[in-house]
């Protein structure tokens, strides 16, 4: 299945690791929620539009490796596959 996403909405796949303590403890995803997640972007929404109706375009292209908020995305499951959704605005860095 293909996901187009709307307006300024990103589809990410998410790049971060099961967190372990040293003892190999498997701690919940509630730990460090704070902290941002990093993710590889799989679709890219139009943009959104500013109050004239001129459209915005997104600073994200499919491809780009991203820092985001860890809170920010909706989770879904695509075809077996976790996914994550959010706002533009909840990216905080393109990774070069």
């Amino acid at each position: 299945m293909k996901l187009q996403p709307l307006h300024d909405h990103i589809v990410l796949q998410p790049l971060t690791e099961e967190k372990k303590t040293k003892s190999g403890i498997v701690l919940p995803e509630t730990v460090d929620k704070d902290k941002p997640e990093m993710g590889k972007v799989l679709a890219v929404g139009p943009g959104k539009r500013d109050d004239s109706g001129k459209l915005i375009v997104m600073g994200v292209k499919i491809g780009d490796k991203v820092l985001f908020k860890s809170y920010a995305p909706d989770e879904f499951e695509i075809d077996g596959d976790k996914v994550l959704v959010a706002k533009e605005s909840d990216i905080l860095a393109i990774i070069k």
